[in-house]
């Protein structure tokens, strides 16, 4: 399905306007990857873009800095202006897939206005459901080597020695954030800020779901075949 043919093919029957949601560890961003380069669309996520804008030193880009410099978060305003002025690029007229954003219903509803007043819609919001359960089991058993930074998991892809990296011996370690009471804490926030715009785009009619599963190669089949009906 990857050849140059197919997906100008894929790219005329309708341009694929997406936003990809889920959990911490649901596979959002591994995902919008396999979607990006099977539709040649651009994969929009706000970290990169806050760090594009904060590298070039655009106005919103200090802005964004001056509240990450105190440890806040960007407020929906700032984060909506710069998610717009991304989707304004060209580049974005054959489709998009949006990774991290809206996190908020008034998000989402700004969102809308924008998409609305250049004429155009999202296609689709495509959760990518995994249980708590879950979740917590494949970030916890992540291990980052010290050395070089590749990531192990303990069950699903361990290391030929325990707790040592393949590629340069360095000491694998689990990172504070996939501890799993970091991991829990996050599922709340999660499931209070974001899980009221499944609802959101269900009431829309624009709500997809596929199952997260262990194999990353059955999630994107799913993720494709789904695609492939809205097209």
């Amino acid at each position: 399905m990857n050849d140059t043919t197919n997906n100008n093919e894929k790219v005329s029957k309708k341009a694929l306007k997406l936003i990809i949601m889920g959990g911490p560890g649901a596979g959002k961003g591994t995902q919008a990857d396999n979607i990006v380069r099977e539709y040649g669309i651009p994969h929009i996520s706000t970290g990169d873009i806050f760090r594009e804008n904060i590298k070039g030193e655009t106005v919103l880009g200090k802005e964004v800095k001056g509240y990450l410099d105190k440890g806040q978060l960007a407020p929906d305003e700032l984060t909506v202006k710069i998610v717009e002025d991304r989707l304004s690029r060209a580049d974005c007229e054959k489709g998009f897939v949006l990774d991290g954003f809206p996190r908020t219903i008034n998000q989402a509803e700004s969102l809308d206005k924008f998409m609305s007043d250049n004429g155009s819609e999202i296609t689709a919001a495509v959760n990518i459901y995994v249980s708590d359960e879950e979740i917590v089991e494949r970030l916890s058993g992540r291990r980052v080597c010290r050395s070089c930074g590749k990531s192990y998991h303990i069950k699903y892809g361990p290391p030929a020695v325990e707790d040592v990296c393949d590629s340069d011996g360095g000491e694998l370690f689990q990172r504070d954030d996939d501890k799993p009471e970091v991991i829990k804490s996050r599922l709340t926030v999660y499931h209070a800020q974001t899980e009221p715009l499944l609802e959101y785009y269900k009431n829309k009619g624009i709500f997809l779901q596929i199952r997260g599963r262990e194999e990353i190669s059955d999630t994107t089949k799913d993720m494709f075949d789904t695609l492939e009906k809205i097209r």
